[in-house]
């Protein structure tokens, strides 16, 4: 990281620059060599009382005192990635919202409350795009009340990692206690090498493709507590739809499903799982080869999909299919159940 200018260290950060991606050096305090001096890169979210915030891709928040700063200034949106399709934020939550679409809506200004009946959090929270067109607590007040109306605890989903995404406002709802619940990196990649790949140990599978998610289909996705029309309706939903079964044995629960939404030049996979007794088979692979050739079909040339921050086997998986992380999103919680 380079920091001169003329052979001289500056700090050039002013509390205006908050809302910019910025790079700082500061003092540790550690006295272990090669330890005084540390780096963050990342997006100015606050400065109050003499401490910076300053929030990373990954979402995690560094609080830097300002009398530690050694080095400090506005930096470039993160460069334009080096494989995989181009996407913009904008475009890609737009693409991902019509993937998970709820069964209510409403807006509020360029936010967007969704509800399903409590099934899965992306069609249960908030997609705030822009401004919500009120101050932002009274836009909370009223986000918090309408999930109490519903009977659903209230979520909000903020995106960090790449240009024009939300770092600023989640700090402002942990700021208010919001609490973050849950992360996941947002991946991409070409969709030709997925089609193309071979099934490895699995080569021959019989991977089944439909427009719908039948009992089968359901008994092997267990991400919900009750079927219900709700559940359905969000699986569903989305421009091209397109549903892949593994069958297990005698009849039983699939060995494998997954799920692929197409949408223009996207292909987003979701529900890929296998049954614990036949994964390291190539099933996972072969479900989204399948799905990826219906979808080359269609037209479609890229690829997203989402994965828990935690969730190492499918990280790798994708890892291996050339996917990279365009940018993660986050799920905060009020505390509070209705407005004031």
């Amino acid at each position: 990281m380079e920091f001169t200018t003329g052979g001289q260290l500056e700090v050039r950060l002013t509390p205006e620059d908050v809302g910019k991606r910025v790079s700082v050096r500061r003092l540790t305090g550690d006295s272990a060599p090669g330890a005084r001096f540390a780096d963050v890169v990342g997006v100015l979210t606050s400065w109050d009382g003499g401490v910076l915030s300053i929030t990373r891709r990954s979402g995690e928040t560094v609080r830097v005192a300002a009398s530690s700063l050694v080095a400090a200034k506005v930096v470039p949106a993160a460069p334009a990635r080096r494989r995989g399709p181009a996407a913009n934020f904008p475009e890609l939550a737009k693409v991902m919202a019509r993937a998970w679409e709820p069964v209510e809506s409403e807006p509020l200004g360029e936010w967007t409350l969704r509800a399903a009946d409590g099934f899965t959090r992306r069609a249960n929270s908030v997609l705030p795009l822009g401004s919500p067109g009120l101050p932002l607590d009274e836009a909370l007040s009223y986000v918090r009340k309408w999930y109490a109306d519903r009977g659903l605890p209230p979520y909000v989903q903020v995106s960090t990692g790449a240009e024009g995404t939300q770092e600023v406002l989640g700090a402002e709802l942990a700021c208010r206690g919001w609490e973050l619940e849950v992360s996941a990196e947002v991946r991409i990649g070409a969709l030709a090498p997925v089609g193309d790949l071979d099934a490895g140990g699995a080569g021959g599978a019989d991977v089944r493709l439909a427009r719908s998610a039948d009992t089968a289909w359901m008994s092997r996705y267990q991400r919900f507590e009750a079927p219900g029309a709700h559940v359905v309706k969000v699986l569903e939903s989305g421009p091209s739809v397109w549903f892949a079964t593994v069958p297990g044995e005698d009849g039983g629960k699939p060995a494998a499903i997954g799920r692929c939404v197409v949408d223009g030049r996207w292909a987003g996979f979701a529900a890929v799982e296998v049954d614990p007794a036949h994964r390291r088979r190539g099933l996972a692979t072969a479900v989204m080869a399948a799905l990826a050739r219906r979808a080359l079909d269609e037209g479609a040339s890229a690829a997203w999909l989402q994965v828990e921050a935690d969730n190492e086997g499918a990280r790798g998986l994708y890892d291996g299919m050339g996917f990279t992380t365009h940018h993660s999103y986050h799920h905060y919680r009020s505390a509070r159940t209705q407005s004031a």
